[in-house]
């Protein structure tokens, strides 16, 4: 890549500004489309979760696609832009289709949308995770872009939220589920081109050399011997397990086993507050003590807030108020601490090949993401039903003490998990400088189609999962 220009507070801000539509698109799809099919669309919660579950392992497959497609197939206005705009139009009609149904509804009709979602979906985020990536090489910076890009993928997930929650306020009955999905969809197709439009014209994409090719088959050799790698997806499976399930499992828990069904919106909106003033506090600690440390950290802190719920009373709005609260806070540091380590850990990529794979690597990470709310979703949900929990009320107390034991067991084993795997992590500040260094030495000596021809020079990644100089080998 050639040197770069300083990217500016302005840039990050509208390079970011499309997470707001994204992520008032991404909540619902775990939080209130599955029940709203399952139980207002009267497709059943079996039904509707394995539907959710085979859409996102549908996802799954056209991840590396589409980001080997990203990679691959530029465009004059650079590597990025023109795949985030081509994929805004199949978002607004298949959100449209799935927002706003026609009963009845069949699973045929629910399948066919979530695939076709997914292929705008997979292709928005990759793009743009990758252009986030790319705007800087820089350790700590690419912390920064990446945390303020959670910061808005969180305020577009309490915006969004806001609207169930007002129309759960002004509902005398607390109905209103068809009503509120609409809502949360006109939301997303009015935003979604409005921001997209202002990223692609105000911030910058940088210019890169041209891309050195190598054979498929040892291109994903590389791939497949990259510890680190395999360290940050593993991270990143366990990281989106644990709220995938808190957020599948949500509405039913806050309605029928904490006794609030006319605030559940409004204290998801709460633990979304609170993630949203979390990420700040989460991009200062990883400038000063590392960005694993930090991931472990937020884990182990919130393995131990959720399950606090335990304690609290039923019926009351204060009590889970501050479980949310104290929850919420270590809710946005996984996901941009993992993207800014895997921004890292392709610059190992490009010392050994000479290739900027920065769309693939990134559809690994959203594959992760997506296995685990499929997981989450195909896993609990069936439970559910084998323990024979009632979405329309009439629960047992047996029922709900087994509700709120997966609830909270789950999420925190997944959560520890993750913090043992990153605590560890060998790439740190100091190596990942000595990686730009590399880089630029390697980039001002050769020319691009020479820099795969210079791996007995760079850094790679050893047996152990360390980071080892093989010019000795």
């Amino acid at each position: 890549m050639q040197q770069q220009k300083k990217v500016t507070k302005w840039q990050i801000g509208a390079f970011a500004l499309p997470s707001i539509p994204m992520a008032a698109l991404g909540l619902p799809i775990v939080v209130y489309l599955p029940p709203f099919y399952g139980h207002d669309m009267g497709l059943g919660l079996t039904v509707a979760g394995t539907i959710f579950m085979l859409a996102r392992f549908w996802d799954v497959f056209t991840d590396p696609v589409l980001g080997m497609v990203s990679d691959r197939f530029p465009s004059r206005w650079g590597r990025r832009r023109h795949w985030i705009v081509l994929s805004t139009p199949i978002l607004i009609v298949a959100g449209y289709m799935l927002f706003m149904p026609s009963p009845p509804v069949t699973w045929v009709y629910l399948a066919t949308w979530m695939f076709v979602l997914y292929i705008g979906w997979t292709l928005l985020t990759i793009s743009h995770m990758s252009w986030g990536a790319e705007l800087s090489g820089e350790y700590d910076e690419r912390s920064t872009i990446q945390g303020v890009r959670e910061f808005l993928l969180i305020l577009g997930m309490f915006a969004v939220l806001a609207l169930p929650a007002i129309i759960e306020g002004v509902s005398e009955d607390g109905a209103g589920g068809r009503e509120k999905v609409a809502a949360m969809g006109w939301f997303i197709l009015i935003l979604l081109p409005i921001t997209v439009g202002l990223a692609v014209w105000l911030a910058p994409e940088f210019r890169t050399a041209p891309q050195a090719q190598i054979p498929w088959q040892k291109a994903w050799s590389i791939i497949a011997r990259n510890r680190l790698l395999q360290r940050v997806l593993v991270a990143d499976l366990l990281v989106n397990i644990a709220p995938a399930i808190t957020g599948s499992l949500y509405i039913f828990f806050a309605i029928h086993v904490m006794e609030l069904p006319r605030h559940a919106s409004l204290l998801l909106l709460v633990y979304f507050i609170f993630g949203f003033v979390g990420i700040p506090f989460w991009i200062r600690l990883s400038h000063m003590a590392g960005k694993h440390k930090t991931l472990a950290i937020a884990m182990c802190y919130g393995a131990v807030a959720l399950p606090l719920v335990i304690f609290f009373p039923r019926g009351e709005f204060w009590w889970l108020f501050i479980g949310n609260s104290l929850y919420g806070i270590a809710y946005g540091a996984g996901s941009f601490l993992l993207r800014s380590i895997m921004a890292d850990v392709i610059d190992t990529d490009y010392l050994e090949t000479g290739q900027r794979r920065t769309g693939l690597y990134y559809s690994l990470l959203t594959m992760t993401a997506k296995i685990g709310a499929a997981l989450a979703v195909g896993i609990t949900y069936p439970i559910l039903d084998y323990i024979g929990f009632m979405p329309g009320g009439g629960n047992s107390p047996e029922t709900l003490n087994q509700f709120m034991g997966m609830y909270v067991t789950l999420p925190a084993l997944t959560m520890l998990a993750a913090a043992a795997v990153m605590w560890g992590f060998p790439l740190g500040k100091a190596e990942q400088t000595q990686l730009r260094e590399r880089i630029r030495a390697l980039e001002g000596e050769h020319k691009p189609h020479d820099l795969s021809d210079a791996a007995a020079a760079v850094v790679q990644v050893g047996s152990a999962g360390g980071i080892v100089d093989r010019s000795g080998d």
